[in-house]
């Protein structure tokens, strides 16, 4: 049996996906489980959509304007690139801390608090519920 040509993935990160609002963000926070790595830490809640919901936030003592953009850029990318790997169904804030804050560190951190929450759809770690 013959198969057309691959499926291509959807790298584009709607707005839809984007957790807005001080009272939704506050509710991750509140009820939230989480995990921490060096330089991050992942609060998940579940949400009850067919898709993720992600919001980046920082820390009181992060950086100017400026830095908090760069890292919410480099964190809204590194979660792009991941996002169709990931289980589907949960609000997610990612809170960063001061520190070297390039593409591919921000990357691993990622990585390794969606390997720990066992978020991956393919991952022998078991689920937060």
């Amino acid at each position: 049996m013959e198969t057309g040509p691959a499926e291509p993935r959807n790298f584009r990160f709607p707005s839809r996906e984007r957790l807005k609002g001080r009272d939704e963000i506050r509710d991750v926070f509140s009820r939230r489980q989480g995990v921490s790595c060096s330089g991050a830490r992942l609060l998940i809640l579940k949400n009850g959509r067919p898709y993720n919901r992600i919001a980046f936030t920082f820390s009181r003592k992060f950086g100017n304007a400026v830095q908090r953009n760069r890292a919410r850029r480099v964190g809204r990318e590194a979660y792009r690139l991941l996002r169709n790997e990931l289980k589907q169904g949960y609000d997610l804030v990612l809170l960063v801390y001061p520190g070297k804050d390039d593409f591919s560190s921000r990357m691993v951190q990622v990585k390794e608090l969606f390997g720990r929450t066992g978020l991956f759809k393919k991952s022998e770690r078991q689920e937060i519920t």
